[in-house]
């Protein structure tokens, strides 16, 4: 399968290069981590970096188990092949399979000529230990799926005609994991592959650092998030609506799990924000899926769900786009998205459609009440050209998830 080119990802990877600071990628399993460190690898090399000045390791490769044992094995087989002059590119993918690797690498960091990229698939990486060991001396680069203009790149090499109509319908009913890709338009094959990587993130990644007891509560807790994408979700809620269903967790069990969702980079929780006080919210939070796919796979797609689909994927662009995305509050009034902060803040309403005149009037009514002159959008499929309500600017949602809005 040809890589999928991630040029948004290599710019962040090249602005740390050569620095002295370890670049951790992140991200959910097979979200294409191990690929954009192989582009930044084959870059390398077409500058004319030596083979022998490039280390890379997939630490979760079981001929590597010698070196997977230990950290100290682990640092000791580097440091041996370690340039004396000049720089050293060092990879390590999926470095949390090494026990206490956190000590290898912040040794392997004071060396001099090391320039270090290690990827890993739970944020535990960044906790504990590695965040203690490597206080102000690590970047974090957090890789999502691909883009829907990064899938419609890859789908235009085989589909140049397709419509952008068409490739968002893909998008959203196969998901957005590189692999896809090559298993399009085979649904069976795409529903088959999808299935089994969520049971390997829950699995590996959720149940067994969580201690989880019973995977198929975990499985229904993760059912009722990837359900209720862009809905207010609290423990309680959740327990009470899995207890109805006779699984009685408790508030503490569904918190557990919910911090494993998390930290496997299935869920991401979006926080609410006072606009006017700038303060956060004693509300509860939102939860977006990483993948619409990954949705589809679990819980089904009915056409009720496509706003709520279209908000995911609006909010997983704005992740890519911006470090913070909040949902807003303002007046009793929600703005589905506040990105930024200070004089980089932004906002944005999202809907199916608004050529409903109260439609388009209750969308317009939360952005119109925020008094600054921050950039205001209002996101939607309606196929028209940008738009201008007084400041507010109306984009069509495709043109601006492909970069075409202008």
């Amino acid at each position: 399968m040809e890589l999928v080119d991630r040029p948004d990802y290599l710019a962040r990877l090249r602005r740390w290069r050569d620095r002295p600071v370890i670049k951790v990628v992140t991200g959910v399993r097979r979200c294409g981590k191990s690929t954009l460190l192989e582009l930044y690898r084959r870059e390398l090399a077409g500058e004319g970096v030596p083979a022998e000045r490039i280390i890379a390791l997939n630490l979760e490769d079981l001929s590597l188990g010698a070196l997977t044992a230990s950290h100290q094995a682990l640092h000791d087989h580097i440091a041996a092949r370690l340039a004396p002059d000049g720089p050293t590119y060092v990879f390590l993918d999926e470095v949390q399979a090494v026990p206490n690797f956190e000590r290898a690498i912040a040794s392997l960091q004071l060396r001099p000529g090391v320039d270090l990229y290690v990827t890993g698939s739970n944020a535990h990486i960044l906790s504990g230990d590695l965040a203690t060991l490597l206080s102000g001396r690590y970047v974090e680069v957090a890789v999502l799926p691909l883009s829907l203009a990064e899938f419609a790149a890859a789908r235009r090499a085989v589909s140049p005609q397709a419509a952008p109509a068409d490739l968002y319908a893909d998008y959203v009913r196969f998901g957005s994991f590189p692999f896809v890709l090559s298993l399009v338009p085979d649904g069976d094959a795409v529903d088959d592959y999808l299935g089994g990587l969520l049971a390997t993130v829950l699995l590996k990644d959720v149940a067994v650092r969580q201690k989880v007891a019973n995977a198929r509560l975990l499985q229904d807790v993760t059912a009722y998030l990837f359900h209720n994408v862009g809905s207010p979700v609290s423990l309680r809620r959740v327990s009470d609506s899995l207890t109805s269903l006779g699984r009685r967790p408790s508030p503490h069990t569904v918190e557990s799990y919910l911090t494993g969702l998390i930290d496997a980079y299935l869920v991401y929780p979006v926080a609410p924000w006072d606009v006017r006080g700038l303060t956060h919210l004693a509300i509860p939070d939102k939860y977006y899926v990483v993948d619409p796919g990954l949705r589809r796979a679990l819980v089904g797609y009915a056409g009720g769900d496509s706003g709520h689909v279209l908000e995911n994927v609006v909010f997983l662009e704005l992740r890519r786009r911006h470090s913070r995305v909040r949902v807003g509050r303002t007046g009793g009034r929600e703005i589905d998205f506040v990105v930024g902060q200070a004089e980089r803040t932004g906002y944005f309403q999202v809907a199916q459609s608004v050529r409903d005149p109260a439609t388009l009037e209750r969308e317009l009514a939360p952005l119109r009440a925020i008094d600054d002159h921050h950039p205001k959008r209002l996101l939607t499929l309606d196929a028209e050209p940008p738009i201008s309500h007084n400041g507010i600017v109306q984009l069509n949602v495709l043109d601006w998830l492909l970069g075409r809005e202008s």
